[in-house]
C-alpha cells in the first residue's frame, strides 16, 4: 500500500525558501502511530495529513514528536497541494481541525488563512526563558507559547539559543519578535521540545503576534518576516476575534510513502 505525499515550502516564492511542509493525501484514517512514524521519518517541522470529509477535508498536523493543536504552514501547504496540484475548483477550502473550521480562501497568487487569534497575557519571564535566550526582554506575555519582545531586529536576527534550556520550559516554544525595519515586524520561533529547534516560518505563532503588534502600532494589517535561514513572510490582518494569514507556496517534491503491510 502507498500514499501520495507532497513537500511544499510556504510562505515563499522560491524553493528552499520558506518552510517545508509534508502533506499526506488519504482517503480515511491510517492509526495514530502509523501517521506519527511517518511524521518521525519526514523529520520536518511538520507533516499535514488530510481527509476528505462533505463539507471540505479533515485535517491533522505532527511534528517529529507529537500531534499538534494549529499549524499555519503545514495547512498554507494543504491548501496549496489542493488548490495547485490536485484541481480543488471551489474558491474556498474548509479545514476541520483541533481548532475549529479553518478557512482557506484564493487572493490573486497568494492563499489566504483565517485563524482565531490568541489571547495572550503578560507574565514574568522564567529564568531558564531568557537563559537560553541570551537577551534582555523588553515584555513577555504567554498564550500557547511564549513571546519575548526585545528592542530590535539586529537582537532577534542575532540570537543563539540555548536549546536544552528552552526544553525545560512548560509551554510548546519560544517565539521573539521586535519591530522590523523593512516591515512591521519580524520573529523567530524555537521549539525544541517538540523536535523543532528552530522553525523556519511559524504561522500558527502569528495569531498571537498580530494582535500584539496591532495594538501596538495601532494598525490592523501588518506585513512580517521571520528571520530564520530560510526567512518567510506573512501579511497578516487582525479581524476583531480573527486573523488573516497570506501568503505564497511553492512545490518542491512530489512522492509515494510506502506503507507497511
Amino acid at each position: 500500500m502507498k500514499i501520495k505525499q507532497y513537500q511544499i515550502d510556504a510562505f515563499t516564492t522560491q524553493i528552499f525558501g520558506g518552510n517545508p511542509a509534508a502533506v499526506c493525501s488519504l482517503n480515511a484514517w491510517l492509526g495514530d502511530d502509523l501517521l506519527q512514524a511517518i511524521a518521525a521519518e519526514n523529520n520536518l517541522s511538520e507533516t499535514a495529513f488530510f481527509v476528505p470529509t462533505e463539507n471540505g477535508f479533515h485535517l491533522r498536523w505532527f511534528t517529529p514528536i507529537a500531534e499538534v493543536n494549529l499549524c499555519g504552514h503545514a495547512t498554507l501547504a494543504t491548501a496549496y497541494v489542493l488548490f495547485e496540484i490536485l484541481g480543488y475548483a471551489q474558491a474556498s477550502i474548509a479545514f476541520e481541525t483541533r481548532s475549529g473550521i479553518l478557512n482557506v480562501t484564493r487572493s490573486g497568487l497568494m492563499l489566504v488563512m483565517d485563524f482565531p487569534a490568541a489571547q495572550s497575557k503578560s507574565c514574568a519571564p522564567a529564568a531558564a526563558l531568557l537563559a537560553g535566550l541570551g537577551v534582555q526582554a523588553v515584555e513577555v506575555f504567554a498564550a500557547d507559547d511564549y513571546f519575548v519582545v526585545v528592542d530590535s531586529e539586529e537582537i532577534v536576527r542575532a540570537i543563539q539559543p540555548d536549546f536544552a534550556k528552552l526544553a525545560e520550559l512548560d509551554l510548546r516554544g519560544v517565539c521573539v519578535t521586535a519591530r522590523g525595519r523593512n516591515v512591521d515586524f519580524v520573529s523567530r520561533f524555537f521549539a525544541p521540545k517538540f523536535g523543532i529547534p528552530e522553525d523556519p516560518v511559524t504561522g500558527s505563532t502569528h495569531c498571537a503576534l498580530t494582535p500584539y503588534w496591532a495594538k501596538s502600532l495601532n494598525k490592523s494589517i501588518l506585513s512580517a518576516r521571520q528571520l530564520s535561514k530560510r526567512g518567510g513572510d506573512i501579511q497578516c490582518e487582525l479581524k476583531g476575534e480573527r486573523v488573516t494569514l497570506a501568503g505564497y507556496a511553492v512545490t518542491f517534491m512530489e512522492a509515494d510513502v510506502f506503507l507497511p503491510s
